[in-house]
């Protein structure tokens, strides 16, 4: 028995959900997103507030999809009601970010400064020069854009520098010795 499949999501107020086919949608006061299931395994009921969420039968697949179909459909819930936030650190001697119009400017000790547009649905703002907020609706299309900007100069070992998630621990390494 899925111990998360189990629990039904609990819609909040100012969020409605609709069910068509194998196909759920979620509009909220941020958005609306919709993911599809694989209705062959799992079946979705709409019941007093709640989305629902069984498996068809008691086969391994149905029992794995049970679970995930029901995470999906409350991080749809969670998205289009609070949103999904990633911060970003930069570390380094001039290291630094800024914002022009939707476009992200990155100086990352390159020759030429790196410019990142800001894809549909996301909004990025720099709280000071060495702070990335990317925020947005899609939980997969926030963390995807955090390591794209993450990619163009990941934490290296000896000194730290680069651009790390918030919180991240960059293990250290010890350098030449004489």
């Amino acid at each position: 028995m899925s111990r998360i499949g189990k629990y039904p999501v609990v819609i909040p107020a100012g969020v409605t959900v609709e069910i068509n086919d194998n196909v759920v949608t979620v509009k909220g006061k941020l958005g609306e997103l919709s993911c599809s299931y694989d209705a062959n395994h799992v079946s979705t009921k709409l019941e007093d507030g709640k989305v629902v969420v069984s498996p068809l039968s008691d086969n391994r697949t149905a029992r794995s999809l049970w679970g995930t179909t029901r995470a999906n459909i409350n991080t749809l819930v969670k998205g289009v009601n609070e949103g999904f936030c990633k911060n970003l650190e930069l570390v380094g001697v001039g290291y630094k970010a800024r914002m022009e119009g939707t476009k992200l400017v990155l100086s990352l000790g390159f020759s030429h400064d790196v410019n990142f547009p800001a894809p549909e649905g996301i909004k990025i703002s720099c709280e000071s020069p060495t702070q990335i907020k990317v925020f947005g609706v899609d939980k997969q299309l926030v963390g995807q854009v955090a390591a794209q900007i993450r990619k163009y100069r990941k934490p290296e070992p000896y000194k730290g520098k680069g651009v790390r998630l918030e919180g991240e621990y960059v293990r250290r390494k010890e350098g030449k010795k004489k």
